[in-house]
């Protein structure tokens, strides 16, 4: 009996983690502020992205394909990345949360390299670091960005 209690409260505390991190996941997605501070956001890329991703948002060497532990490398955030496919809300989410616990959200299980900087940056930072990569990107890159983005806001009723 005592290992079906035991049993029991593992699998509720685990199903109340689930449900937190659910809601952690997009639910409070910060919206981006008016106006972003282009150069703080790379002072803030630098110190704490580009160790990754390149100091010139290039990425790691094969970025594309698993290392050992079965985690992809860092992807660039230039243009030639995939970065500038995704809506806002999961790059504000993959940033803050992380990629593990941002896919997870989504019900994806996914061995992402991608810690949360949420405990280290403000949401406002956070912004500014992303409105600093996307300055960068060639106009089609953006534009494109920007209707998936509005997309995605349009679906979530923002």
């Amino acid at each position: 009996m005592r290992k079906y209690l035991l049993l029991s409260a593992v699998l509720l505390s685990g199903a109340a983690a689930g449900a937190w991190l659910m809601t952690q996941a997009g639910a409070e997605t910060s919206a981006p502020p008016e106006s972003a501070d282009l150069a703080q956001g790379e002072k803030l890329y630098q110190s704490y992205c580009a160790s990754c991703h390149g100091a010139n948002l290039e990425g790691q060497p094969d970025w594309r394909s698993p290392g050992p532990d079965g985690t992809l490398p860092a992807p660039p955030h230039d243009e030639t990345g995939h970065t500038w496919h995704h809506p806002d809300s999961v790059l504000f989410d993959y940033t803050r949360l992380g990629g593990k616990a941002t896919l997870a959200a989504q019900g994806v299980d996914f061995a992402s390299g991608m810690p949360g900087f949420g405990d280290q940056l403000s949401d406002d930072q956070i912004w500014n670091i992303l409105a600093y990569i996307k300055s960068t990107w060639p106009d089609r890159q953006q534009q494109i960005q920007a209707e998936r983005s509005a997309a995605e806001s349009q679906r979530e009723g923002n």
